[in-house]
């Protein structure tokens, strides 16, 4: 229901802009977070935003991320900056409706080089 762009091979220190938009119309979308998943580790989340703009991040990205969302678009960002090879994993977004039904992208792949 939702579908993820933006991911690629970027050395550390660069940045990327990762895009997470609903793939059908007619959904209102309420909080929408971010997760990532690096190998043979557990999915971590990283950030959230919600319907009201809020935002809420993990200590391991706090002033190098930044979420941000076009509710009109049902559209969600993620601003990555100062990337470490750490931020290596496969982005996925996530969203909830107003009556909690969740929805998920199907992932796409950070890799920072260093």
């Amino acid at each position: 229901q939702l579908q993820a762009f933006g991911g690629g091979l970027v050395q550390a220190g660069g940045s990327l802009r990762l895009s997470c938009t609903a793939s059908r119309s007619g959904l209102v979308l309420n909080t929408m977070r971010w997760y990532r998943q690096a190998p043979e580790k557990q999915r971590e989340l990283v950030a959230v935003v919600t319907g009201g703009g809020s935002t809420t991040y993990a200590d391991s990205v706090k002033g190098r991320f930044t979420i941000s969302r076009e509710s009109a678009k049902n559209t969600m960002y993620l601003q990555i900056n100062s990337l470490r090879p750490e931020d290596t994993a496969v982005y996925y977004c996530n969203a909830e409706d107003w009556i909690k039904r969740q929805y998920w992208g199907q992932g796409t792949e950070v890799t920072v080089s260093s």
